[in-house]
């Protein structure tokens, strides 16, 4: 019988809540964090049970920002029930939609391929690794860019400098974050950057994006979750849920004040030094 402990659901919540809007990919350390553990972490991950752990507190995760973001969200759901054409919100909630659906197309389409390798440490390490010269990468394109005045309309901002095709392709982007190590919030927000979107901004956006892309994965995945295969730790999975929700909620009130002022070297060069060492390691060592 598949046992989770109320320490492993506190910590695998933690990380899960910290990195899933930090640019340095939740799945890549749900994956890396027990295999450098090693031990009895190592053999709970390698369960088939551990995706839907993942699954469980990405669920939190997604409830977590729609609550920090739900006058945003209301506004945008108001706006499209009364079709509020000219609306920013309006416009906005297309952008969400084209962004979300190449993503939702490539995850379902390619889900046996992706769950196949997602419990794979080498594999993380590389795509972590990539994720790093990817952020590296957005923050030298733009360093010399002059930035647009932001108008005092949030969802204005977003619409001004980012045209539906663009959406499309940032969500095409987004697939890329399937593969575990590749960030999502951090794809999103480098390409926000290349269209001349201001850190702050393209945060802005990618925190909205971020919403129905994981309450959609968790939601198809959900079902499982009550055909018995955690029989016996749904205690410590809702309190590794409980934990993940308010990280996730830390991690927006630090993140959203980061992004006025601050690079994304920082998670660039974190992911480049674990990504690279971690390859060492399983990719060498083990």
């Amino acid at each position: 019988m598949f046992h989770f402990t109320f320490l492993q659901a506190g910590i695998t919540g933690l990380i899960q809540g910290i990195t899933e809007l930090f640019p340095v990919s939740s799945l890549g350390h749900s994956v890396l964090v027990p295999a450098w553990l090693g031990g009895s972490w190592s053999a709970f991950s390698d369960t088939p049970q551990y995706l839907l752990v993942a699954v469980a507190l990405h669920l939190a995760s997604a409830v977590a920002l729609f609550i920090v973001f739900a006058p945003r969200w209301i506004a945008i759901l108001r706006s499209v029930i009364s079709w509020k054409r000219d609306s920013s919100s309006f416009r906005l909630f297309w952008l969400l939609v084209l962004g979300t659906i190449p993503v939702a197309l490539v995850g379902l389409a390619f889900n046996n391929f992706f769950q196949r390798n997602f419990q794979k440490p080498l594999s993380a390490a590389i795509f972590l690794t990539i994720n790093g010269l990817i952020l590296f990468s957005a923050e030298r394109l733009t360093s010399r860019r002059r930035l647009h005045s932001v108008p005092a309309d949030e969802n204005l901002a977003i619409i001004e400098r980012v045209s539906p095709g663009q959406a499309l392709v940032i969500g095409v982007g987004q697939s890329a974050a399937l593969f575990a190590g590749i960030s999502r919030f951090g794809i999103t927000v480098s390409a926000g950057m290349l269209r001349g979107l201001s850190r702050s901004v393209a945060a802005d956006f990618a925190f909205l994006l971020s919403f129905p892309v994981i309450l959609g994965a968790s939601i198809v995945k959900l079902p499982k979750l009550g055909h018995g295969a955690l029989a016996g730790s749904y205690g410590a999975l809702t309190f590794g849920a409980a934990v993940a929700f308010v990280a996730t909620i830390f991690s927006v009130k630090v993140l959203t004040r980061w992004f006025k002022s601050n690079s994304l070297r920082p998670f660039a060069a974190y992911c480049l030094v674990i990504g690279l060492i971690s390859i060492i390691k399983f990719g060498f060592i083990n």
